[in-house]
Parts: structure tokens; C-alpha cells; sequence
């Protein structure tokens, strides 16, 4: 049943199937923007496929079901959006950028939530499967295709510190900061002392401004006819 965590020996089960079928048609897919194919990208695919079957989805399912969050970008976001059909665009991909090939993923309907991560020594893994090729970044290419799920990754059930309700919002509403004026969408507004403050006026800005806006915030002025 979708939606609901499954245990190591179904998720393996499932997963011994996975490592059998073609996943091709997703490799192609994920490296039709990067004119080649590479260990990441490839492993990004099996492990977007490793999350879905651990949510006991054996394919991505409709909608906006699925929501996975990143923890990196690159060519292995490629490999799992392809697994996946997840993607920034329709709200069901976020990138928490901490430099890990790793993913959570999360039935927002049930609320369940995984983390799916490569085992420590994957790459030592990889050589060893595939001992006719001594190059390691082509014993990769190799073995990430084919190796048993159980001896590529792990799988974590874990809690979200932000609740999915949160996380996915409503989207369509729309307030304006009181502070710069800009318009901020899906519920990001922060209320602080009575106003309502997008997150940079509220001190939680990724940037600094080093100069006044080069655009003006005036209303442009219409032409007089002659």
C-alpha cells in the first residue's frame, strides 16, 4: 500500500526488481541536458527509484503526492528527477543544500517521510563489483546500474522540523512586504511586531545590498498627447 513505510526486506525485495528492470529510458532522460551520461547522474536514478519504493510507489505517482528535497544539486538532482518526475517547477522539488548525495522524500498525503542516502563506502563497493574495469569513475558507470539496492543505500524514516502543510502551502496567495514593498507568495511571510515582513526585511536573507535598486520605485509617468 502507497503511503505508508515499508520495512527492509520488502524495500529490498522490491528494490532486487528495480535493479533488474531497464532503467535506460530514465538514464537517457536524465542526461538529455548534459550531453553525456555520469556516475552521479546514474545514481541519482536509482536512489529517486529507492525512495519511491520505500513510500511503496512503483512509479512516480500523479499530482503532487510526492515532494522530495534535495540535498544537493547538480548532475545527481538530474538522476533523481528523472526517477522521480519531480521538479522546482511544479512545486514537488526543494533543494536543501548540504553538499550530500542524499534525498527525502515524502507521501504528503500520509505525511511518511524517508531519507535515502548512498552507504559509506559506495565507491569501494563499486570497484569491487566490477573487477574487470580498474578505472573507478567507469566501474561506477558500471556498477551503479546494476548493484543490489541493499549494498548502495540506506534508508531512514525520519520527522520533518516543518510540518507538509507548511512546506507545500497554499499556493495563490499573495501579500506584500511592509517593509521593501515586494510581493511574496505561497505563505512565505514572516509576521513580526504586527507587520508582515518577507524573509530578507526580516533579517534571514541570503544577500546584502550593496547599492540602491537600480530601478526606480516610481510609477511611470504618462505622455502628455499633443
Amino acid at each position: 500500500m502507497a503511503g505508508s513505510f515499508k520495512g527492509d526486506g520488502l524495500i529490498f525485495t522490491l528494490m532486487d526488481r528495480i535493479t533488474f528492470m531497464d532503467i535506460h529510458p530514465l538514464l537517457e532522460k536524465s542526461s538529455r541536458d548534459h550531453a553525456h551520461l555520469c556516475p552521479r547522474q546514474i545514481l541519482g536514478v536509482r536512489l529517486g527509484l529507492m525512495g519511491l519504493t520505500a513510500l511503496g510507489f512503483v512509479e512516480p505517482p500523479p499530482g503532487k503526492r510526492l515532494l522530495v528535497i534535495l540535498e544537493t544539486d547538480g548532475c545527481f538532482a538530474d538522476g533523481v528527477i528523472a526517477a522521480t518526475n519531480c521538479t522546482v517547477g511544479h512545486r514537488t522539488l526543494r533543494v536543501e543544500d548540504y553538499g550530500k548525495t542524499a534525498a527525502v522524500f515524502i507521501d504528503t498525503l500520509t505525511g511518511v517521510a524517508v531519507r535515502v542516502a548512498p552507504v559509506l563506502n559506495l565507491r569501494e563497493r563499486a570497484s569491487l563489483y566490477t573487477l574487470d574495469e580498474p578505472r573507478p569513475y567507469f566501474a561506477q558507470m558500471q556498477s551503479y546500474q546494476s548493484m543490489p539496492g541493499e549494498q548502495m543505500f540506506t534508508v531512514l524514516p525520519v520527522g520533518l522540523r516543518t510540518s507538509v502543510e507548511a512546506l507545500v502551502s497554499r499556493p495563490g496567495l499573495r501579500v506584500n512586504c511592509a517593509r521593501c514593498g515586494e510581493e511574496i507568495m505561497n505563505e512565505r511571510e514572516i509576521l513580526r511586531d504586527g507587520l508582515v515582513l518577507c524573509r530578507s526585511c526580516a533579517g534571514e536573507s541570503y544577500y546584502h545590498a550593496e547599492q540602491e535598486p537600480v530601478t526606480s520605485r516610481q510609477e511611470p509617468q504618462k505622455e502628455r498627447s499633443s
